[in-house]
């Protein structure tokens, strides 16, 4: 078969600028990376604190794999679910408050067995319209009456709860912190609306858990919402904790449903004890050194400081993510190669990762940035903003 179609379909991304390409990392990756023999400043990792190269971290990860080699071997219900795999999820549920946590190979998979497990035709789910593309297949695969609610728009919420329904269950599923906007989702008034009509609610916290509230437990954690509040929260170990893998926190009844109930849980290989053991190092760094957060709240506002004074379009995001928008493909992909140019590495997002005419740099930071790399990348932004 020649595909002809889908050749087709690929010229026509490239002719819109949609089309995607991977770029090779020959280095550590970190605030700094080798790309193509040069040597850049890296503000897209979604490594928030700066744990995936920490020492401890490493150690940890190479002394697991000498104790208990490189993969798990099978699924977590055939003999893949190993003793550290256990303790990681006792660790999880303490710090959260909840009463158990459960393992995911990633963050996608995590949410479609979430939804996947608790969710039937009988059943209706509500979600944000920005959600992470992982919530959005969720909720679709699910086969739950879905509907999309405008971004943090309550009213509009409302309006889908009050609408009548026969559906057994309805969940409400939102972002903590939107990958894409750096925003934070309205929680006090989406654990309101949820209690009040008697829904479950679901927040991913995948950006903000490691980088918000005191000890880092999340956007949930920050508002002091318990697991009766909210009782469906998931975070991932790829951002803030450096890692690798997901996680499902709750009551004792939700984690036995999804073990019982959901296929990317069931079918899928567990995920390797070393990353386990890793990830309970990087959790007690993420707890203790709050010099991370601290810092990465001072680089934040330092770059939001600068930004404005040379007129830069940022969004309204406190978070560590805070993305420029401008507008066109074409713009986003010219800046973004504009600024490598200068030593600096800035992805372009593009739709559909966002909607169409929202095309930005996505800027993001680390606890291990320096003040005056943030400085460098206002002057190179003022540089290329002022030639495009």
């Amino acid at each position: 078969m020649a595909f002809t179609q889908l050749s087709a379909q690929l010229v026509d991304l490239i002719a819109q600028d949609l089309y995607r390409t991977r770029q090779i990392i020959d280095s550590t990756p970190g605030v700094h990376v080798q790309i193509a023999g040069r040597q850049l400043i890296n503000f897209s990792s979604n490594d928030y604190l700066g744990l995936a190269n920490h020492p401890q971290v490493k150690q940890a990860f190479k002394e697991a794999v000498d104790a208990f080699g490189v993969g798990s071997g099978a699924a977590h219900l055939v003999c893949g679910h190993h003793r550290v795999h256990h303790d990681l999820e006792n660790d999880l549920a303490e710090f959260t408050g909840r009463e158990r946590a459960l393992l995911f190979s990633t963050g996608f998979m995590a949410n479609l067995g979430i939804m996947d497990a608790l969710l039937t035709r009988q059943d209706r789910v509500f979600e944000d319209r920005l959600n992470h593309a992982s919530l959005i297949d969720g909720g679709l695969a699910s086969g739950a009456r879905f509907k999309r609610y405008r971004h943090a728009d309550m009213a509009d919420l409302q309006r889908h709860l009050l609408a009548k329904t026969t559906a057994l269950n309805t969940l409400v599923v939102s972002d903590g912190v939107f990958s894409m906007d750096g925003d934070g989702a309205p929680l006090a008034h989406l654990v309101a609306l949820a209690t009040h009509h008697q829904a479950w609610l679901m927040i991913d916290d995948a950006h903000g858990f490691g980088v918000l509230g005191e000890q880092g437990g999340g956007i949930v954690a920050q508002h002091g919402f318990t697991q009766q509040e909210v009782p469906i929260l998931m975070a991932t170990f790829g951002k803030a904790l450096g890692t690798f893998g997901a996680f499902v926190a709750g009551s004792e009844t939700l984690i036995d449903t999804i073990i019982q109930r959901a296929r990317s849980y069931i079918y899928t290989t567990a995920l390797p004890p070393a990353i386990a053991v890793a990830t309970r190092v990087s959790l007690q760094l993420m707890i203790k050194d709050t010099w991370r957060r601290q810092k990465l709240q001072t680089l934040i506002a330092h770059f939001r400081e600068g930004a404005e004074h040379l007129g830069v379009c940022l969004m309204p995001s406190s978070s560590a993510i805070q993305p420029i928008m401008v507008g066109t493909n074409q713009r986003a992909l010219a800046l973004s190669a504009a600024l490598r140019e200068q030593g600096f590495w800035v992805s372009a997002i593009r739709p559909p990762t966002v909607p169409t005419h929202t095309a930005r740099l996505r800027v993001t930071f680390s606890a291990l940035h320096e003040l005056a790399e943030v400085d460098a990348l206002l002057a190179a932004l003022e540089k290329c903003l002022i030639n495009s």
